[in-house]
């Protein structure tokens, strides 16, 4: 077993299974049913094998996590073996008593998403009426049972105006954190690229309005931005690198290296029902393909950011041409480049209607051949 690091934190993605059919959900076309989802006790290994391994944190997150009536007894499980207790959550299934059964089970920390801050907007981008005033009081019972809070909006051509007004929402709810991330085009996000790819001028803006609004709050707020890859000069180092930080553990138990991985042609992604944590982690093919450098092209190879980046996002260069493992088209040296230029140049004026994240009503699969401009996958 190769001696590396061990992950950071591990994402327990509990459920596919949400109230929400927001149109960028980073969850796969294929979701998975209540039927095929881990069972508690395989979850309750999973904790066990995570904190053996040297993880620090856990996520939990869907779907909506919420959905799961064992949640309190995963926690309970993870805050027992010293594990940092993250809950990712659309917010709409919590009230004030869950909150506080959630507290006593041990939860560090909770993640609450917003759509928008207009509520008929928020409602139509999640696809469930009521779901913005429901968020507004879970965040204030959140702050009430003394937990620290971190707001998530997700930012697109349809709100990408609105983000001062994001902040202020932010700050007035008492979050210590808010991440203003633009819509990341994988899964149901490549899916509704053309409905939701800001224009360079939004992106703009709404840097513009980060960059002075952590300026001000500096001593009350972390602002994290993230930007659309398609105004990029440069990749991300998605998941910290390839490998190397985070494993995503799916509802049937499926473990990848992130979130959108099961997106690949390919890869065979071992499960937690037969294989223990540790030699996945260490020893599985598909979270070896990637990790370190010794697999790069040109022009990662030789570049000077090839550990910083890592190269960028595999599922992104699978998507955009095909191929796994090339160079991040969001990069400027890519040979790729000109493919994300093309799609950004190409965003339509009119944004096509959005179509729904919806469990039994997936899409056709989108092909990994590049997409031409004009195209509304």
């Amino acid at each position: 077993m190769n001696a590396i690091p061990p992950p950071l934190g591990i994402v327990c993605e509990l459920t596919h299974r949400c109230p929400l059919q927001c149109p960028y959900c980073s969850n796969p076309l294929e979701l998975a049913r209540a039927g095929a989802e881990l069972g508690t006790d395989a979850w309750l290994r999973v904790l066990d094998e995570a904190a053996a391994l040297g993880v620090l944190h856990v996520h939990f997150s869907g779907g909506e996590p919420t959905a799961r009536k064992d949640l309190p007894d995963l926690v309970r499980r993870a805050s027992a073996n010293g594990l940092y207790t993250n809950l990712i959550t659309a917010g709409v299934l919590l009230d004030a008593a869950a909150i506080d059964r959630l507290k006593a089970a041990g939860i560090d920390h909770i993640q609450l998403s917003f759509q928008d801050v207009i509520a008929e907007s928020a409602d139509r981008i999640a696809g469930l009426a009521g779901a913005h005033e429901r968020k507004l009081a879970v965040a204030k019972a959140i702050r009430q049972a003394g937990l620290p809070l971190t707001l998530n909006f997700v930012v697109h051509r349809h709100n990408a105006e609105r983000v001062p007004e994001m902040l202020a929402l932010a700050e007035s709810l008492g979050a210590a954190r808010t991440e203003i991330a633009h819509v990341q085009y994988y899964g149901w996000g490549l899916v509704n690229r053309a409905a939701l790819l800001p224009s360079r001028a939004q992106l703009e803006f709404t840097l513009q309005v980060v960059q002075e609004a952590r300026a001000r709050l500096a001593e009350k707020m972390v602002i994290d931005y993230v930007v659309p890859d398609y105004y990029a000069q440069r990749p991300k180092a998605c998941m910290g690198g390839w490998g190397r930080r985070e494993m995503v553990i799916t509802p049937t138990g499926k473990a990848m290296p992130c979130h959108a991985a099961d997106s690949l042609l390919g890869f065979e992604f071992p499960s937690v029902t037969d294989t223990p944590l540790a030699d996945i982690w260490s020893n599985a093919p598909a979270f070896r393909r990637f990790r370190g450098t010794d697999w790069m092209p040109e022009p990662c190879r030789s570049c000077d950011r090839r550990e910083i980046d890592w190269g960028g996002c595999r599922c992104q260069a699978f998507a955009m041409t095909g191929d796994a493992a090339r160079t991040d088209p969001a990069c400027a040296l890519s040979p790729d480049h000109a493919l994300m230029l093309a799609v950004a140049e190409g965003r339509p004026e009119a944004a096509p209607a959005f179509v729904y994240r919806r469990i039994g009503h997936a899409p056709a699969s989108v092909s990994a051949e590049p997409v031409p401009a004009e195209a509304t996958v």
